[in-house]
């Protein structure tokens, strides 16, 4: 089977690939095909992220084991099928670039085909937009953003104990 995805930079700007792939290939061959199509060196480290239908980080896929513990449980893209990972029911992942940059894409299955005779696969399907010189800035929440948030909607100083039904003593 064909998986054709396509992968979209974290953005204001629309800057996205669309990809098509070999359901039975490799994590690291994904990542390889990803950062050619972007244009970048590959020579950083990277990790896949499942995902769910509201893009929250999950389970990842690391390019290499960095842990020093024998027993840690990060798959790893050279071991792990596209097609382990990344279904019909699954279909997001959140894709990291250069931990330093941090560069980071949305990842989504948009189609299972069927493979075609005569087509070399991976296979670049369509192009749009420049990747910037630098990654997008992340917004971080600060601390005024969190004490601005809904929780208080209800009215309540997340700092005064006093007005709070519970005893901060309990243990």
């Amino acid at each position: 089977m064909i998986y054709k995805f396509r992968i979209i930079l974290d953005a204001e700007e629309d800057v996205f690939r669309d990809i098509e792939i070999e359901a039975e290939e490799t994590m690291e061959v994904f990542h390889n095909t990803i950062t050619q199509a972007f244009g970048f060196e590959g020579s950083e480290m990277a990790s896949f992220y499942l995902s769910d239908e509201t893009w929250n980080q999950g389970e990842e896929i690391a390019l290499f084991e960095m842990s020093d513990e024998q027993e840690a449980d990060v798959r790893l893209m050279a071991e792990t099928s596209i097609d382990d990972v990344l279904d019909q029911e699954n279909t997001r992942a959140i894709y990291v670039y250069d931990f330093l940059s941090m560069w980071t894409f949305f990842v989504e299955l948009a189609d299972i085909a069927e493979k075609e005779d005569g087509r070399s696969y991976p296979n670049l399907l369509f192009a749009h937009g420049q990747l910037p010189e630098a990654p997008p800035e992340k917004q971080f929440e600060t601390e005024e953003d969190m004490s601005n948030n809904d929780f208080n909607d209800f009215g309540l100083d997340i700092d005064d104990y006093d007005d709070l039904d519970f005893d901060e003593n309990w243990n």
